[in-house]
C-alpha cells in the first residue's frame, strides 16, 4: 500500500475547527494539569506565572512568530483544496484597515490559510501590511494553546483588541473580523451565499471610530466543503443548536464529508477550490461617537461593495448567474 505522505498530511490539518479546536483545548489542558504530577511540575508552575503576566496580550495585538507561518505543513493545507488568495486593488502600508470575512463556513479554511500563515502569498501581494484574525476570546484561556494561536497572528474577538490594532499612528496593520461568526455556520452548505450579515453593525461603528476604510471580502467555496445535516430555522434542530450556542458560545453545526480513505463518509472536508477574493477599500471618515444614521450609511456602502464584489467574481468561480447573496 502506497501512501501519499504529504497528502495525509493535509488531510489531518483539515479536521473541522470545532473539532480541532476542542482537541487541542483538551489535549492542552490535560498536559498542563499532568505536567503537576511529574518531575517536571515546574514547568507548569512558571507558565503558570508567565500566563499570568501575560494575560492581556491577545488584546494587544498578539504575538506573530513567522516561523510557525512560513512551516510546509500550511502549503501543504493549502494544497490540499487548493485556496488562493485574489487581489482586486492595491492597499496603503501606511494605513490601517478592517476587513470583513464572508463567509464563514465551518471550516474557515480561507480565513486561516490567507490571514494566519504565508501559505497564499499574504505578504507578497500586500506588502508591508500586517494581518490579524480575530478569534473567539475563550480559546485564549486555554494555556498553551493561547500562545500557538496568537503565533499565526489570531487575536481576541473584542473591541479592546479592534481598537488596539487599528489605532497604530503608523499604520500598515489589517484586521480581519469573521461578521457572520460562528452562528453564521450553521447555514453553511453547498450552494449557499446566506450571510448572517444585515443587523450586524458593530464592526462598522469600530471602523468609522478609527478612521479605518473597510475591505470585503468574499470567499467562493468556503461553504462547499462539508456538507449539513438539516436544520431550517424553527426547526428543533435549529433550536437546539442556538440553545447550546448561548450556553458554550460556540455554534456545533452537524456536517459530514469524506474519510482520510474513502470518500463516502467522514469529518475531512472535499477537495474543493477556494477562491478568497479581496476587494477594493471603502473611504471611511472618522468620527468619534457616530450616529446611528451614520452607521447605518457606511453599513448599507458595505453590503452594496460586498454584493458587488460577488456578482463581478461569481461566474469565474462557477457560481450559477441566478445565484445571489442573501442578507438575515
Amino acid at each position: 500500500l502506497q501512501v501519499n505522505h504529504s497528502s495525509l498530511s493535509a488531510q489531518l490539518t483539515q479536521l473541522p475547527s470545532h473539532c480541532l479546536a476542542f482537541l487541542s483545548a483538551q489535549c492542552c489542558v490535560a498536559a498542563f494539569i499532568a505536567l503537576f504530577f511529574t518531575r517536571f511540575w515546574l514547568v507548569s508552575v512558571l507558565y503558570t506565572a508567565w500566563w499570568f503576566i501575560d494575560r492581556e496580550k491577545p488584546s494587544k495585538g498578539g504575538r506573530k512568530i513567522n516561523a510557525l507561518r512560513n512551516s510546509i505543513i500550511w502549503r501543504y493545507m493549502r494544497d490540499y483544496f487548493p485556496v488562493t488568495l485574489v487581489k482586486t486593488a492595491e492597499l496603503d502600508p501606511r494605513q490601517n484597515y478592517l476587513m470583513g470575512f464572508h463567509p464563514h463556513g465551518v471550516l474557515a479554511a480561507g480565513a486561516f490559510i490567507n490571514f494566519c500563515t504565508e501559505a497564499s502569498g499574504f505578504s507578497t501581494l500586500f506588502p508591508g501590511i500586517t494581518p490579524h484574525l480575530m478569534m473567539l476570546s475563550l480559546w485564549f484561556r486555554i494555556p498553551f494553546l493561547r500562545d500557538y494561536l496568537m503565533s499565526g497572528g489570531l487575536v481576541s474577538s473584542s473591541k479592546e483588541s479592534a481598537s488596539y490594532v487599528l489605532q497604530k499612528p503608523e499604520g500598515g496593520n489589517m484586521l480581519a473580523i469573521i461578521v457572520g461568526g460562528a452562528q453564521e455556520a450553521l447555514d453553511a452548505r453547498p450552494g449557499s451565499y446566506t450571510l448572517l450579515l444585515k443587523n450586524r453593525k458593530g464592526f462598522v461603528r469600530v471602523a468609522i471610530e478609527h478612521g479605518a476604510p473597510l475591505v470585503p471580502i468574499f470567499s467562493f467555496g468556503e461553504n462547499d466543503l462539508f456538507d449539513q445535516v438539516r436544520n431550517p430555522k424553527g426547526s428543533w434542530l435549529r433550536q437546539l443548536q442556538h440553545r447550546l450556542q448561548q450556553i458554550m458560545g460556540i455554534s456545533l453545526p452537524l456536517f459530514h464529508a469524506r474519510g482520510i480513505f474513502q470518500y463516502s463518509f467522514g469529518l475531512i472536508p472535499y477537495r474543493r477550490p477556494i477562491y478568497t477574493v479581496v476587494g477594493k477599500p471603502i473611504p471611511v471618515q472618522r468620527k468619534h461617537r457616530p450616529s446611528e444614521e451614520e452607521v447605518d450609511q457606511v453599513h448599507q456602502k458595505y453590503l452594496n461593495e460586498l454584493c458587488k464584489l460577488f456578482e463581478e467574481h461569481k461566474a469565474k468561480y462557477n457560481i450559477p448567474e441566478d445565484k445571489h447573496l442573501e442578507f438575515i
